[in-house]
């Protein structure tokens, strides 16, 4: 049963606007990206456009923030994370700075991986983001690794692993939540289920009762929660956060969210039934939160200024990306592993 909230006894205002602030942080820098990125492709129809500022595949987290504004709410500096190819949300809400981030996506030096990851490969070590991954579970034995590493070096640390529906039928999923049962390892696996797996729907193909049974079926604890209402899904996480780091074990978080955008940022997604994503959308993370918060008594006003600031911050954000300087040829070499045979010099 989706994890519930007390309505007798709401948390303070504040933490909601706190949580609501770091998803329209997330909405902004997703809007901007994708008008930015428009035409960088040439799939699902569209036509290439060489005045895109960001190129390649884009896989935008909009109308999933709930989940990474919840989840990383509970999360210290010091703690992990691995993300998805859509990992942009989880970036931001882990406590990275945009206008780096921003400048990752434009391929400028002065990305968080000087412009050598973009997006599906976003990283920023110095707030514990291990990494997203453009391979489909692939994050899953990294937060694992990450995890028995913090156990071995007896580290207080714990990992937060994020990833999509359709990771649950690849094997690095049974094989990594296995190996974290197996050890009884400090991580928390977060599925996000967004409903789609590119360009299928995944209860077409996906057996038996889903994620969080499979969970079950290793023996990790499950809780399943209404992943676009952040308050259930901050619940939710501090409750497993809080057993993990009383060395309860792994953890398993099914978040139930919604795919707004189509799989890349020019997919126009024509695979599913316009009805399904307009009624999606009253469900909308920042809507459900703004009505919230006007329950709890602040201002429509208030809410109207954080959607500003975080509007205002991302702006900032592209302006720096456009006026930053790509990386120099040689740095291409730079960041490489030399096998030691002499072929990068």
């Amino acid at each position: 049963m989706p994890a519930n909230i007390s309505a007798a006894n709401p948390p303070h205002a504040e933490h909601l606007l706190s949580l609501y602030r770091t998803m329209a942080r997330i909405r902004a820098f997703e809007n901007a990206a994708e008008e930015t990125s428009r035409g960088g492709v040439a799939v699902f129809g569209a036509t290439a456009d060489a005045t895109a500022l960001v190129r390649g595949p884009l896989h935008l987290s909009t109308g999933q923030e709930a989940v990474a504004a919840g989840v990383c709410a509970n999360l210290e500096r010091s703690d992990y994370l691995t993300s998805t190819h859509r990992g942009h949300g989880h970036t931001l809400a882990k406590g990275a700075d945009s206008t780096a981030m921003m400048c990752e996506l434009f391929g400028r030096a002065g990305g968080t991986n000087k412009g050598k990851g973009g997006s599906m490969h976003i990283a920023d070590f110095v707030v514990g983001m291990l990494g997203a991954n453009g391979v489909v579970a692939a994050g899953i034995p990294i937060a694992v690794g990450a995890a028995h590493s913090a156990k071995i070096r007896g580290s207080s640390s714990i990992v937060a692993c994020f990833f999509g529906d359709g990771a649950i039928n690849r094997g690095p999923f049974l094989e990594g939540l296995n190996w974290a049962k197996i050890f009884e390892l400090p991580v928390l696996f977060v599925c996000e289920d967004n409903r789609y797996s590119a360009t299928t729907a995944t209860d077409a193909m996906t057996a038996g009762e889903g994620a969080a049974a499979r969970a079950r079926g290793i023996g990790l604890p499950a809780e399943t929660v209404d992943g676009n209402d952040v308050l259930a899904v901050d619940a939710a996480a501090r409750e497993l956060v809080a057993r993990i780091r009383a060395g309860g074990g792994p953890q398993f978080l099914h978040a139930l969210t919604y795919r707004v955008k189509g799989h890349v940022s020019v997919d126009a997604a024509a695979y599913r039934n316009q009805g399904e994503v307009e009624s999606a959308l009253e469900s909308d993370p920042l809507k459900l939160a703004s009505r919230r918060l006007a329950a709890f008594g602040v201002s429509a006003a208030r809410v109207a200024e954080v959607d500003a600031e975080a509007r205002t911050e991302i702006e900032a954000a592209l302006a720096a990306a456009r006026a930053a300087r790509s990386p120099e040829s040689a740095e291409a070499y730079a960041d490489v592993q030399d096998t030691g045979a002499g072929q990068w010099h």
